[in-house]
């Protein structure tokens, strides 16, 4: 017999975790007040910011993380009967601030701080770090492609080119970033992400003549679907596309060779046609330098899917968990971190501010340590309340999120449009 399906987001998560809360308590130190941060040492290389995703679906996992019945029979040989009393009734009642999904981050920016028990903290490292790190490396590599198209849509195409599920995280996180649509129908379920799509290669092979295929598009979808063009002969196929659909036809799609050339001649030749309103997309595993490069070019969208859902490079942003203060024996907090040469933890409960010029224009990412730093009227405070005595209180809609991502990605250095390698575009000041 399989076993029994459950919703709870409990076993997503290491060993060591319920090892180390079993030690805790029998020693007595897993009750102490606690605080975790989970933040980044660095951006991933040559990256000039990065982009806060997966919070939404964090605090959806965090609600969902308790052990029933059937979690907890699956961690009989894992842990003593004691944690597994302790476990049964695990409820997170701590508080949590983090960074508004859709923010921009840079290096040491306290992207989450959760404030409990060691015991109800400690548990839930593994999952949060597995859905920031990803769903924030989707949208960094989203954001830097949507900066260069500028006006022009980019559609996230990835699910084939990742695990199933991976995929419709990433289609979320992708529109965070700005995409206009995706291709995944579960991302459109459970997100309300728009979705789109018309035909393949294979629909135009199935069909005795590309007419015959086009015809049948037409004739299912309307004029204003769109025609890929590139199954043979692109220039003998923007022909069969105008007459069966007429100059009105929405849009056609090249997805092989040089782009930049092939949709100049094809630009030309519909407005030969007198389908000049017809839109040209092009995919082929774009990423953001090769939309860049067609900045010129008359495309009017993008395609892209294998660089998106990779994280174009970079596949996890390098996110770590730490403990920075936890409860002294005299009741007061005091700060915690780790000393290793290269793997730096800075300790403390942190607060942060994005301080800006007077005209708005970010200078420094600023972090306090054990207290907010000084307002000077231009700056803006990051940390907001997702979480209040265990209660989510920071869910919000993807079109807000979209929204931030804009203002915060709007008021950086111009240099973030340069996507050479380079250094922060703003430095992280600890005060």
């Amino acid at each position: 017999m399989p076993p029994a399906v459950t919703r709870s987001t409990a076993l997503l998560t290491d060993h060591y975790e319920l090892t180390m809360l079993q030690a805790a308590l029998r020693s007595g130190t897993a009750h102490r007040r606690s605080v975790f941060e989970l933040f980044p040492r660095r951006l991933p290389e040559g990256r000039r910011y990065g982009v806060v995703a997966g919070v939404g679906r964090a605090l959806d996992a965090l609600e969902q993380f308790t052990f029933d019945a059937s979690t907890l029979a699956a961690l009989e040989d894992v842990v003593d009967a004691p944690t597994l009393d302790w476990l049964a009734s695990y409820r997170f009642s701590g508080d949590v601030w983090g960074y508004g999904e859709g923010e921009t981050y840079f290096p040491f920016s306290p992207l989450l701080v959760v404030e409990s028990t060691f015991a109800e903290a400690v548990l839930l490292e593994t999952l949060l770090l597995s859905i920031y790190n990803h769903d924030s490396a989707v949208a960094s590599a989203a954001s830097r492609m949507t900066l260069v198209a500028g006006d022009r849509p980019c559609i996230e195409m990835g699910s084939r080119r990742t695990h199933e599920e991976a995929a419709v995280a990433a289609a979320r996180a992708a529109y965070v970033a700005g995409f206009a649509a995706s291709s995944n129908l579960a991302a459109r379920q459970r997100y309300g992400v728009p979705t789109t799509g018309t035909s393949a290669h294979s629909f135009t092979l199935l069909h005795d003549t590309e007419a015959d295929a086009f015809r049948a598009q037409v004739d299912s979808l309307g004029r204003d679907t769109t025609l890929l063009v590139d199954t043979y002969d692109v220039t003998e196929a923007v022909r069969l596309a105008v007459e069966v659909a007429g100059p009105g036809l929405g849009a056609v799609r090249l997805d092989s060779g040089d782009l930049a050339v092939l949709a100049t001649r094809v630009r030309a030749q519909l407005d030969a046609l007198g389908a000049t309103k017809t839109r040209i997309i092009v995919t082929s595993d774009l990423d953001e330098h090769a939309i860049a490069a067609l900045a010129a070019a008359p495309v009017d969208g993008y395609g892209v899917g294998t660089e998106l859902v990779t994280g174009s490079g970079h596949p996890t942003c390098g996110f770590v968990y730490k403990l920075v203060a936890r409860e002294s024996a005299d009741g007061d907090l005091e700060s915690v971190a780790k000393k290793s040469v290269d793997k730096v933890s800075v300790g403390g409960r942190k607060y942060a501010l994005r301080r800006r010029t007077p005209s708005g224009v970010a200078e420094a990412e600023v972090v306090g340590i054990g207290h907010r730093p000084v307002d000077d009227g231009d700056d803006r405070a990051l940390l907001v309340p997702l979480v209040r005595s265990g209660e989510v209180v920071g869910r919000e809609s993807l079109e807000a999120a979209r929204e931030r991502h804009l203002r915060s990605r709007g008021e950086l250095p111009v240099a973030i449009q340069q996507m050479s390698r380079g250094e922060p575009v703003i430095p992280t000041v600890h005060e």
